[in-house]
Order: C-alpha cells, then structure tokens, then sequence
C-alpha cells in the first residue's frame, strides 16, 4: 500500500491585516438599498397587520403612543394598514397614557402625530391607578426601583387590553428586535401585544423607516413631527426628568448603544460567529468610533443579557417575520430559557 511521499516546507511567518471592509451597520444598507428596504419591510408588516386584522375580524385597533419611535412606527403601520383595507382611520385609537415622568416633548409629539395622522386621540393617565397600586402592595413611591418601572408599564399595557375589548379590537405591540435581544421590555407589561408588528425589526432600522414613512408616505404637518420624534433620545420615562424637564433615563445609557448590539446580535444570530469574532470584527467596524474597553464591556453586557432574557421570547405575541433574523419562538430560535451564558461570558473575559 503506498502511503505517499512526504515533503517538508514552511512558510513565512508574517501578520496578517484583514483588508475587507466590515459595515458597523450591517442591518441598513446605504444609498437607494435603504430606500428599497425601508419600502419593502414597511409592506411586509402592513400585509402581516392586514392578514390579522380580517382574520380576527377586528373592528378596531388600539396603539399606546408614547412619542417614542418604536411606538411611531407601530402607529404607522397600523395607519397604512386601515387604508390598505380601506377602514376609516378614526378606527384606530392611538392612546397616550401620560405618567409621573413623561416630558413635554415626548406627550406632544405623541398628541400632534395622532391628530395629524386622522386618529382617535384618547388620553389615559395612569398616575392614580399606579398610586392606589403602591399602596395596594405597600410601596414607596418615593422608591423607583425595578417595581416603580414596571408597575407603570404594565399599568398601560391593562389599559391597552382593556380598551381594545371595549372596542373589539387588536392591541398593536410596538417592541422591536433589538429590545427583545436585550430583554429591554417589561413581562407582561410592554412585552405583551396582540400583534406585534416591529418583532423582527432591529432599532438602527426604525430610525430610517420612521424617516422614509416622513418623506414619503404623510402630510407636512405629519412630516414634522416625525423628524422631531427621530431626534428624540431613546427612554421608556419611568424615571423623573432632569431640574430642566428633560429626558433623563436614556436607555443607550443604561445597556449601551443599540448600534453596538445590533452588530453584535447581526452576526451572532446570522452567522453563529463566538464572541471573540463579534470582538474581532468590532474593532474594525467601530475602530474610529468606540475603544477597546468599551467594545468588550457592552459585549460582556450583550451576552449577558441575551441569555438571561430568553424568558421572555419564549411567549412573545405573532407578528411578521421581515429580515432573516427573528426571536420568535414559532420562528427560527430555539432557546432554552435557562440556557447559561457561561461559556460565552469566559471567552470574552479572555479577550
């Protein structure tokens, strides 16, 4: 039997510098790509919303506004949506329920874009009820702790249920992927819908679908208040404002920037990679933008919190699938809940 000839040879030992060009935003594309993206997923989640809608033979549907992006293109959606199936839009009842923290940017956008969108404006405060609720359960109000936070949002989210029965109608759901990923959502509070309509849609994204709906699909008055909605820091304002009446609890502050963790969940999601690839590519993605340490530290957070939360992916409301990457628990994912991010958490401490 011939096994072969063996030959010896070697090679330079020489660094190697990866010369491909690696997008730090790899869920939006530039140019005319963005456009037609933005066109074609925003049609998805209207023929998604429109296929629920006859199906549960919905009368209504009910929108809690917020004056907050993600909400902005939920209420978006469900407007394309009712002239797509030619129902009249005051069918659609946008509620904003204002509470201890909201600012006066956030209420009246929320108000402005309702009206000029042809919506049913109903305004709900939830400050008496969340106040007879800590007394109820004998707590400080003066203590905003994770209980002060979610007592409130899940205050809206009854309302929401509740008016959507009143008026046989769908609650629309507004969380998007990339608070799924994090698990950035109250259980059984914001987390909870009817129809989720932005379940497969990263928040980098939402930005520019906001954008194109303002340039292409609404009036003038809408159009403002849309790019005013754009600027406007990401908070959920469960906590109080500044001494200036300005948003203080920023989200990116807390759990870090949603560009990082959409880049970190794209190619973790999409292509499997370990977190010592996500770090590799990162550093060159971001190498003008973000140091070293920062980079590891929201990757440490990243990981962390995508393993803990899976809880509340594994009961998430129906809605379309838009991308190729999904959460949903009737989708592509499978995940246990008390998966352990052990082993993940080890290579990135390595790094």
């Amino acid at each position: 039997m011939d096994n072969g000839t063996v030959v010896s040879f070697s090679l330079p030992n020489r660094a190697l510098d990866l010369t491909q060009v690696i997008d730090p935003h790899p869920f939006t594309p530039s140019g005319d790509a963005l456009k037609e993206r933005c066109e074609e997923i925003f049609h998805i989640q209207v023929a998604g919303l429109a296929k629920r809608v006859l199906h549960a033979h919905a009368q209504t549907a009910v929108v809690g506004i917020s004056g907050g992006l993600d909400s902005t293109l939920a209420l978006l959606v469900t407007v394309m949506t009712f002239d797509a199936l030619k129902i009249p839009r005051d069918r659609i009842i946008g509620i904003t329920m204002p509470g201890f923290r909201t600012t006066d940017r956030t209420y009246t956008n929320a108000c402005d874009l309702i009206r000029s969108l042809g919506v049913t404006l109903r305004e709900i405060s939830i400050k008496e009820a969340c106040v007879q609720h800590f007394k109820d359960i004998n707590h400080d109000i003066h203590v905003h702790d994770v209980t002060y936070e979610n007592s409130q949002a899940r205050e809206r989210t009854q309302l929401l249920m509740d008016v959507a029965n009143q008026a046989n109608g769908l609650v629309i759901g507004t969380g998007d992927l990339s608070e799924l990923a994090l698990g950035w959502a109250t259980y059984n509070g914001d987390h909870m819908s009817m129809y989720g309509v932005n379940g497969s849609i990263p928040k980098t994204l939402v930005k520019y679908l906001v954008e194109w709906v303002a340039n292409n699909k609404v009036d003038e008055a809408s159009r403002t208040t849309l790019l005013d909605i754009v600027d406007t820091p990401i908070s959920p304002e469960l906590i109080p404002a500044d001494e200036h009446g300005n948003i203080k609890q920023k989200t990116e502050d807390l759990v870090g920037p949603y560009e990082l963790h959409d880049f970190f969940l794209y190619h973790f999601l999409r292509f499997g990679a370990s977190p010592a690839k996500i770090y590799f590519l990162a550093k060159r993605a971001f190498k003008e933008t973000y140091d070293d340490a920062t980079l590891k530290k929201w990757l440490h957070t990243f990981f962390r919190r995508f393993f803990q939360q899976q809880f509340k992916r594994s009961c998430l409301p129906d809605g379309p699938k838009v991308g190729s990457i999904s959460l949903s628990p009737r989708g592509d994912w499978r995940m246990p809940s008390d998966a352990m991010a052990t082993l993940w958490l080890d290579e990135i401490a390595g790094l």
